[in-house]
């Protein structure tokens, strides 16, 4: 009886020691494993090679941590994920646009001098000019968007470089307004400056290419203004910047399009977008070089009542004397 007694006790001894130790290995085996899979996330997140160490950082619970950080990656892969396909929509969007949009005067040329080619030359001599006024017309077309184009792959891969010089953006904007008062008397529409003409305002910007701002935008508004509309221009002072504000009464954008005017190609109004004329990449540029001058660019619109562009320019320091 006794050496059965003695038998249970060691085997109980033996069995409570085997689970011990059992249980302290396998612990440390699951906690290294989730140690490593700890480190190889965290190396992905910063961007590492997943052979390079992290120290010797253990995390008191890595169980959840581990979970925490699968968590919070799988949320930025998506978030990437879901950013690539919105590019991929918009790069499929733009091909398809440019398509279009060299497609209809190249069409319309290659009609004209076909139909040019039948000898209507010599039996309608008028009908033949106009055919041939029309062709130069979306030729001018073309060179447009070739040239828009060019200058907004030339604003995104920086090659372009911005001489920023002191200028008076008042001055500007009345020059800008005498540019174009004859496209707007044309088109029924009033140009104006809100400022006294009198009142300097100064900013440190590339005078070239802020005028070239200035002119898509208020020829964007003669555009689509209305017959004896207004558009006006005004300029007043922030803490360290100049806001320039175009404004017209003309038909406005909806709400819902107000995200998108200054993508390439897009329009609100295609029908009789493309009826005025223009590359439709204008309010594209205005952004791409208001941006690469590292300010911003709004618009703010109610259909029906009219739209303003809004854009800051960094102030220029008052000079000595």
């Amino acid at each position: 009886m006794q050496e059965w007694k003695r038998a249970a006790t060691a085997s109980a001894v033996v069995f409570v020691i085997s689970y011990l130790i059992i249980s302290t290995v396998l612990e440390k085996s699951i906690n290294d494993r989730i140690h490593n899979l700890y480190k190889l996330i965290t190396n992905l997140k910063l961007g590492k090679d997943l052979k390079e160490a992290l120290g010797p950082y253990r995390p008191e619970n890595p169980i959840a941590e581990a979970e925490q950080e699968v968590s919070a990656w799988a949320n930025q892969k998506m978030s990437e994920i879901g950013r690539l396909k919105e590019q991929a929509k918009f790069r499929k969007e733009f091909l398809s646009n440019t398509l279009h949009e060299f497609k209809t005067p190249l069409f319309a040329v290659q009609g004209y001098i076909e139909t040019l080619q039948d000898g209507i030359m010599e039996e309608d001599p008028a009908m033949a000019m106009n055919f041939l006024a029309k062709a130069s017309r979306n030729i001018d077309r073309l060179s447009y968007l070739i040239s828009d184009l060019d200058e907004i792959a030339k604003l995104e891969s920086g090659a372009v470089v911005l001489n920023i010089e002191r200028f008076d953006i008042n001055d500007l904007i009345n020059d800008t307004i005498e540019y174009l008062e004859d496209k707007s008397k044309s088109s029924g529409i009033t140009l104006k400056m809100s400022n006294k003409s009198s009142q300097q305002i100064f900013v440190k910007a590339d005078k070239k290419k802020i005028q070239q701002v200035l002119i898509n935008l208020v020829e964007n508004s003669i555009k689509y203004g209305n017959q004896g509309g207004i558009t006006s221009i005004r300029t007043s002072s922030l803490f360290e910047q100049i806001l320039v504000e175009v404004t017209d009464n003309g038909q406005g954008i909806e709400e819902k399009n107000l995200s998108r005017v200054f993508e390439r190609f897009y329009r609100t109004d295609k029908s009789r977008s493309r009826d005025i004329g223009g590359s439709g990449l204008g309010l594209s540029i205005v952004k791409h070089i208001v941006e690469a001058h590292q300010q911003s660019v709004h618009v703010r619109s109610t259909e029906g009542i009219g739209t303003t562009f809004s854009f800051t320019l960094q102030k220029a320091k008052a000079t000595s004397g």
